[in-house]
């Protein structure tokens, strides 16, 4: 069967779904577990991480809690010794709810596919049919009911990729009052314009490794980026030095979390995340399933490897002087 009739096929069973008492009860149960787990960025990057240990088949849970570490240092940057100097505390609110916001989307919609899997093995049964009780894309059902067939570990980390982006481009990268207030900036385009921006992985012994982000407004993008992460996160060079890093850091939410194995500075100055930030309570708007029958995703699938130098510590270092330095002038004008 093509993919376009499995889809197909999935939206008319939602249509005629009922569930058993046992079903609605094992939902209410994964629904209590993904409201606690979601309660901030720390809870989150815990909760990928944890999954993934107990679940190593399903690749992009450690790519999440890596990811999700980046975005806390992205928070705590905003109340860190330099961007309170650039930007204002309105501004700084802005974006720290853009990344709470975004990352709250993206594990809400996650974290019950991850959960589902997980009792599916423990019950020796597909239980995916569940995942319209999440409000999950037929994509992702169609993607999962593959996996749990094919058993394609690295198809599975491309598809929730694709969904994740998917996920958030309407409700935050496409909404009127992110694209106002965030997106359309002179801020937003110096530090893109720049290359500020970067997601890395670091080590125990001080190297730092990633790529930089830019043009994060289109879609495409970022599904290119994240797959260019998750081919480095799982890089046979380079996987032990990043699962060591996580497995022996305690993710707080401060850039100390990696600065500490620095060999020279080691200057605290980004606070830890739970210091300077409360628990924010979201609601979720209905939204459209993101997925349309008749468009072509497997084009999203393909992926080329990248050439460039993926060792930034030097150049990351570098970035972060020169973001100090235009503090620094912009406290003293």
């Amino acid at each position: 069967m093509c993919a376009q009739n499995t889809y197909e096929k999935i939206k008319q069973e939602r249509k005629v779904s009922s569930y058993t008492n046992e079903e609605k009860e094992l939902v209410s149960h994964i629904q209590q577990q993904m409201i606690l787990a979601n309660a901030d960025n720390i809870s989150r990057t815990h909760a990928y991480k944890k999954y993934y240990e107990r679940n190593k088949e399903i690749r992009w849970s450690f790519l999440a809690s890596m990811v999700s570490r980046n975005a806390g240092w992205n928070m705590t940057d905003l109340e860190g010794k330099y961007y309170p100097k650039v930007l204002s505390k309105e501004i700084r609110k802005q974006l720290f709810l853009t990344y709470e916001r975004a990352n709250w989307l993206i594990f809400l919609d996650a974290y019950p596919q991850l959960l589902l899997y997980e009792y599916s093995k423990r019950m020796k049964k597909s239980l995916f049919h569940l995942l319209q009780m999440f409000s999950v894309s037929v994509f992702m059902e169609g993607e999962w009911s593959r996996f749990w067939h094919q058993k394609n570990e690295e198809r599975l980390m491309t598809a929730l990729i694709i969904n994740e982006q998917c996920i958030i481009q309407k409700p935050i990268i496409e909404h009127p009052f992110y694209q106002k207030h965030i997106f359309q900036t002179l801020m937003f385009k110096f530090q893109e314009l720049f290359h500020f921006s970067a997601v890395i992985f670091p080590t125990i012994t001080g190297e730092l490794y990633g790529f930089s982000v830019y043009q994060f407004e289109t879609l495409t993008k970022r599904i290119e980026l994240g797959k260019r992460l998750a081919w480095l996160l799982f890089h046979p060079t380079y996987k032990e030095f990043f699962y060591t890093f996580s497995s022996q850091t305690v993710h707080t939410g401060s850039r100390f979390d990696y600065e500490q194995y620095f060999i020279l500075s080691k200057e605290q100055n980004t606070p830890q995340l739970r210091d300077v930030f409360s628990v924010v309570f979201h609601h979720r708007k209905a939204e459209k399933d993101w997925f349309q029958t008749g468009v072509d995703v497997e084009k999203l699938f393909l992926f080329e490897e990248p050439k460039e130098e993926v060792e930034m510590t030097e150049w990351f270092l570098h970035k972060q002087k020169q973001l100090h330095f235009f503090a620094s002038l912009n406290s003293l004008f």
